[in-house]
């Protein structure tokens, strides 16, 4: 039998987090963890014109590195929203299929969530949608220092930090045309609207390819 995954939920996570699921019979997210700073929980990486840019979610002020997941809040004392999307339609206002998504994906960033859970929760819902994959997700109903053998834990695995990644040989990225490759190559693992919106519906098999063994 498949093992099922284990993860933390991300904003708009990298390539390689999505690749893991598209393997996966079931995905558990991982709810009763205590935040982490400088994750991919509340930040994702993207390609701007001038290389990689990274969008941030401000969260608000306290003792976050020791909240439960599902009690962190955003901050909106400033109009991050605003400025995450004006800079991912900057970014990708040109990749071929932006407009195919940009309609579905614009009013998340109208809508103002209290919770960092439930912002990345119903992001994450659009894009398995976006990306045509049909998986099954779970919340997990307690907190595993050590998970039983049914579970892959890739928990903290995927990190924007090069340091705190734990090696997956299972990922072999594969690569695509990128909006801004002729002036500054192919950057490998952004944010999965990379993927989408320079490859459209080739998405799920890319992300298969990109992940060919099983668990």
């Amino acid at each position: 039998m498949s093992k099922h995954l284990l993860i933390e939920l991300q904003y708009l996570p990298p390539v390689q987090y999505f690749a893991s699921l598209a393997r996966a019979p079931v995905v558990l997210l991982e709810a009763h963890e205590h935040y982490q700073k400088a994750s991919y929980r509340n930040r994702a990486h993207i390609a701007g014109a001038n290389g990689v840019l990274r969008l941030s979610v401000p969260l608000e002020k306290g003792k976050n590195e020791q909240q439960p997941i599902r009690e962190v809040r955003i901050a909106h004392h400033e109009r991050w929203q605003a400025l995450h999307w004006e800079s991912i339609r900057s970014a990708y206002g040109n990749a071929p299929f932006f407009l195919h998504y940009a309609d579905v994906l614009a009013p998340f960033y109208q809508q103002k969530y209290t919770w960092l859970w439930d912002w990345n929760f119903d992001l994450l819902q659009l894009l398995l949608s976006a990306c045509q994959l049909q998986i099954e997700v779970q919340l997990s109903d307690a907190y595993y220092s050590t998970p039983p053998p049914h579970l892959l834990d890739l928990r903290n695995a995927i990190h924007p930090k090069t340091q705190r990644q734990q090696p997956e040989p299972a990922f072999k990225p594969t690569r695509y045309p990128q909006v801004f490759e002729e002036k500054q190559g192919f950057l490998p693992n952004l944010s999965i609207l990379d993927l989408l919106f320079c490859t459209g519906p080739e998405t799920a098999p890319i992300l298969k390819t990109s992940s060919e063994k099983a668990f």
